[in-house]
């Protein structure tokens, strides 16, 4: 079951004249689908529905029902209104009497999410956009769903941002019920440690409707909820003869022979990340006797093992090229788009240093924006976002054409071939050319451009290979399906930015000869400091190796017997 809750959830149904009786009967197995997966009571996930026409009926609201089989029940008893389509107008009573605490919505200062989940068919009659606002103003999280004739343009005016997240097209009513999973999965996939500025020092654990703050081992939290202090802390020095502090319950000793490790010493058995301040920017991950530094999806492991950053390729001209023809349909070229973004999130964008640009093309070529454009990624996400889609035909050749004169022009933006700023040109088709592609794709290669080609579905491999430079198994990727090419982003990421190193961190061996004398040297110059400084206190411990013993003797000094 859906566990994110307390939700206080209410469906806005489109029952107008153009659903038929069939495809009424789907939008109740997708609410009851989406119920079905609720942690639903008083005291947990509430449920509302509403359904509009012409006007708007309240079938139940959030305090009528707190068991599923009631909701249910209800859900089969609609009979559809069969009138116009007044969107603005059924947002309109959700904001103001659906979502009141008078119809069972807890109060706002409890902080329950407020989600109203909008199913349309078709183009609202009234306006949207003004009521939509003051809903989302008024703390209403708003999902969008369109289903066939929908309006994208509606869709997008009503949702929530970010729209990728928060708008669904569905091609037609026999498909809800499938994705009314994925729908699922987006509402209990809601983190709150992302949604919200949770202030953990070490980690945030999200939780129903909230979440709460957690220490790393050897830490206690403090009484502020997100701070941490260690726990009776003692000393040890590890392998990368580095002092570390750690709570008492840490751990455990064992011998070198226990463990089937070199016999040279004690080993401390523990998380290396917990263990050794290990200054990774973003994540440690501890690995047998070692540790690596990772970074988050879109950026880089820098070259000192640490630090993270966003695509290093440096100054880049990027120009995308989309396939905005018929056969791509309305719901896929939003994930266009949001491939696109994703994108745009390998990069580090300025003038200065990667300038994007974008093109649509069908039957003729539009540019969306050129590289001189926008000057941040953010700007640039929201002015994908806000692209139509063109439909109509597939005139590949045409936008190359197009790309070659005018996009990496410097008049739009292209930096002059003196600067050396690498041109790169990114095509992304879903199907066989409706012109010759071959005389373009040759002369942008021949002009310097270095060409990815990106194929979907029924896109031709020929003219993928025909457009992308050499070596050609580095420069085009395909994917079978839409909803399934994320993984070309990656393949697009490995050969536009330099190779990612895990930044990791070997432990020599503590048996060199040299590694015990720089041990010893470490250690004695450590704990008499901590001695002098009252920090270490008590008879110091002993290394114990094979056959061998050590002792701190006067003055803090290490003597083998």
């Amino acid at each position: 079951k859906c566990r994110t809750g307390p939700l206080d959830i209410v469906f806005v149904i489109d029952s107008s004249r153009s659903v038929r009786p069939f495809e009424f009967e789907t939008m109740r197995r997708f609410m009851m689908d989406i119920i079905s997966n609720l942690d639903v009571g008083p005291n947990a996930t509430r449920v509302g529905v509403i359904q509009y026409s012409s006007q708007v009926q309240n079938i139940f609201s959030l305090k009528t029902f707190f068991t599923r089989a009631d909701m249910e029940r209800a859900i089969n008893s609609i009979v559809p209104l069969a009138q116009g389509t007044m969107t603005g107008l059924a947002i309109q009573y959700a904001m103001n009497v659906a979502f009141s605490t008078q119809e069972g919505a807890r109060p706002p200062h409890k902080g329950i999410p407020r989600i109203a989940i909008i199913v349309t068919d078709g183009r609202p009659q009234d306006r949207v956009t003004e009521v939509a606002t003051q809903a989302r103003n008024a703390g209403i999280e708003i999902y969008a769903v369109g289903i066939q004739r929908a309006d994208m343009n509606s869709l997008r005016a009503m949702a929530s941002p970010p729209l990728e997240e928060h708008v669904f097209l569905v091609e037609s009513f026999e498909l809800i019920q499938q994705f009314a999973k994925q729908f699922q999965d987006k509402l209990c996939g809601v983190d709150m440690c992302m949604e919200r500025e949770h202030g953990c020092q070490h980690s945030c654990v999200s939780t129903p409707g909230s979440f709460y703050c957690e220490c790393n081992p050897g830490y206690r939290l403090n009484v502020d909820g997100k701070t941490c202090s260690r726990k009776n802390p003692f000393y040890f020095l590890n392998f990368h003869r580095e002092l570390v502090v750690m709570g008492p319950t840490e751990g455990s000793w064992h011998t070198a022979e226990d463990s089937g490790r070199p016999a040279a010493a004690w080993v401390l058995s523990t998380d290396l990340c917990n263990g050794v301040d290990h200054g990774c920017e973003f994540k440690c991950v501890s690995t047998e006797g070692s540790y690596h530094c990772v970074c988050p999806e879109g950026q880089q492991l820098q070259a000192d093992g640490k630090t993270c950053s966003k695509c290093g390729a440096g100054h880049v001209d990027l120009v995308m090229v989309i396939d905005g023809s018929k056969s791509v349909r309305p719901q896929n070229f939003e994930l266009v788009k949001q491939f696109v973004n994703r994108v745009v999130d390998l990069l580090e964008v300025s003038p200065q240093g990667t300038r994007v640009g974008l093109v649509q093309y069908s039957s003729r070529v539009r540019t969306e924006f050129p590289l001189n454009k926008y000057h941040s990624a953010d700007e640039i996400k929201k002015a994908v976002m806000d692209v139509e889609y063109m439909e109509k035909g597939t005139m590949t050749g045409l936008a190359l054409k197009h790309m070659v004169e005018h996009s990496f022009s410097e008049l739009e933006g292209a930096r002059p071939l003196s600067q050396n700023v690498p041109r790169i040109g990114l095509v992304f088709t879903d199907g066989r050319s409706q012109d010759d592609i071959s005389e373009w794709a040759r002369r942008a290669k021949e002009s310097g451009i270095v060409m990815f080609a990106v194929g979907v579905g029924k896109a031709v491999e020929e003219e993928l290979r025909a457009i992308a430079s050499e070596p050609v198994e580095q420069h085009f990727s395909y994917s079978a399906d839409f909803t399934t090419m994320t993984h070309l982003v990656e393949n697009f990421s490995l050969n536009i930015c330099p190779e990612e190193g895990k930044g990791e961190t070997e432990i020599r061996s503590p048996c060199e000869c040299e590694a015990l004398v720089q041990f010893q040297t470490n250690t004695v110059a450590i704990l008499q400091s901590l001695t002098e400084k009252n920090i270490l206190w008590g008879e110091a411990w002993a290394w114990q190796g094979a056959g061998d013993r050590a002792h701190m003797g006067e003055g803090g000094i290490a003597k083998w017997e």
